[in-house]
């Protein structure tokens, strides 16, 4: 079969494995397409890196193959783009600060290795927030600079893992990962216009979905983790399953769910986003998906008390330990931080080095936290719920501020508020209490901006939420590609 440029540009994550594992779609040729792809669009500053070379090689490496070692691959020849916080063997990992800017590490993050086992290609790696420390992608150039949202490149794509969304919604790359601290994989997702998954991370321990000690230049333990983002529900279970060891997934039978309505997260929402999001759901419940309206009054204030206490207290131990363990360029956190490129990352590391609210830290992990977690749990319980809906985000894009690389914004004319808190209040509080979360379209508004959903589930069901997505998607349907 000949493959038209266009035809390859609209494959699925899993429909681009199955035709390469079947022989009908030589890995070569998507990769060269994809490849062509990036650098045409490079206007969008997707990427930090476009590995040409190292991606065209080992997509040669698949087509030698025979069939039955490729049939063998879960994700034979499958080209995905990765955080450029995320360690990556022979590939820059900068978390796009100028301290760290090439920086190559000695092996991959071990999610990353997974992938590449079951035969993943590294097309690149992606552009975001500088160390994750913001929701817009957009850096101070010409330090890393800018991410751009293909369907309106003057406006934000989200953040930190901006850079992995508009790679995947601009067809760069089928698929990729990310990195969620506080909704880093599903505010992008949305504000793109793909799906962003974040997994349980629950206690830490035995409870974390993705383990990779050291390998992802770090914001919080309590709270970060690599996550999968693509186009599809199928292709986030795709990446899931090779990552976790899993099987294949059945999509939930929506005549049998009882989904959550969360009051204080659908509450102060942009209107012509609401409006989408709410046609979403009137297709859920015409489908037969039983919705359930739940108070949840302390939600907020329970985040509140936990969010910033981990948010200020945690990263320079942590960063401190990915520096030593990884054999960075730089070995101090205070090194890193006076190279710092975008003036809102600088504020927030002066906050951290301040350490302004080291004293509530012990409070948030052993009181509050816990009470979040255990509200989130009996919500669950009580209701007899499988999940919870609500919009990703309070608002759409806004328009990239390249001089802040973060400000204020109005929600319809109210009071400014500042951007991370907009884009934060809604995804935040399931970071804190460790549970999974996934983030896939709701639609348009005025067909040009995306609106996303997000469905949050109890901890360690990841993949009955995943599940969940599937039936969902198959009601609410997929994004067209952008008019770039």
């Amino acid at each position: 079969m000949t493959w038209t440029v266009d035809q390859q540009l609209e494959l699925s994550a899993t429909q681009a494995v199955e035709a390469i594992r079947t022989g009908q779609l030589e890995a070569a040729d998507y990769v060269a397409t994809l490849l062509a792809r990036a650098q045409a669009l490079s206007n969008l500053n997707a990427l930090t890196v476009l590995d040409v070379e190292g991606a065209l090689a080992a997509a040669q490496r698949i087509d030698a193959l025979g069939a039955n070692e490729r049939a063998r691959l879960p994700l034979a020849g499958l080209p995905v783009v990765v955080k450029d916080n995320i360690n990556t063997r022979g590939l820059q990992t900068s978390a796009g600060t100028p301290a760290l800017e090439g920086f190559i590490p000695a092996r991959h993050a071990p999610s990353v290795q997974r992938l590449v086992d079951a035969g993943a290609i590294l097309l690149g790696k992606a552009n975001m927030h500088e160390l994750a420390f913001g929701i817009t992608s957009t850096n101070l150039a010409p330090h890393a600079g800018p991410v751009r949202n293909p369907w309106d490149p003057e406006r934000i794509p989200g953040g930190s893992s901006g850079g992995t969304a508009a790679a995947i919604a601009a067809r760069i790359a089928p698929a990729g990962l990310g990195t969620d601290t506080g909704g880093s994989t599903r505010i992008p997702a949305a504000l793109s216009g793909i799906v962003g998954m974040r997994p349980s991370v629950g206690d830490g321990g035995t409870q974390r979905r993705y383990h990779d000690p050291h390998a992802v230049v770090p914001i919080s333990h309590t709270r970060d983790t690599v996550g999968p983002m693509a186009r599809t529900v199928a292709d986030v279970a795709l990446l899931d399953a090779v990552i976790t060891g899993h099987g294949p997934l059945a999509q939930a039978a929506v005549t049998n769910l009882r989904i959550g309505l969360p009051a204080p997260l659908w509450e102060g929402l942009e209107a012509a986003l609401e409006d989408v999001a709410r046609a979403a759901l009137a297709k859920l419940e015409a489908a037969g998906v039983t919705l359930v309206p739940v108070e949840m009054g302390e939600l907020l204030a329970l985040n509140d008390r936990v969010s910033y206490a981990i948010a200020l207290h945690e990263p320079i131990d942590d960063l401190q330990a990915w520096l030593v363990a990884n054999r960075a360029p730089v070995q101090s956190v205070a090194d890193v931080a006076t190279r710092i490129a975008s003036p809102d990352v600088r504020a927030a590391y002066d906050a951290v080095l301040a350490d302004a609210r080291g004293g509530d830290y012990q409070s948030a992990m052993t009181v509050w936290r816990p009470r979040l977690q255990q509200l989130y749990a009996q919500t669950f319980s009580a209701g007899g719920l499988d999940a919870l809906i609500f919009p990703t985000t309070r608002l759409a894009a806004v328009p990239i501020d390249e001089m802040n690389g973060s400000s204020r914004v109005s929600i319809d004319g109210a009071t400014p508020i500042d951007e991370m808190e907009a884009y934060l209040r809604n995804t935040d509080p399931a970071s804190n209490a460790g549970i999974p979360g996934l983030a896939l379209p709701a639609g348009l508004i005025d067909g040009r901006l995306p609106v996303g959903l997000e469905i949050d589930g109890p901890a360690g069901g990841d993949r009955r939420l995943l599940a969940i997505g599937l039936a969902f998607e198959e009601i609410l349907g997929t994004l067209p590609a952008p008019e770039i």
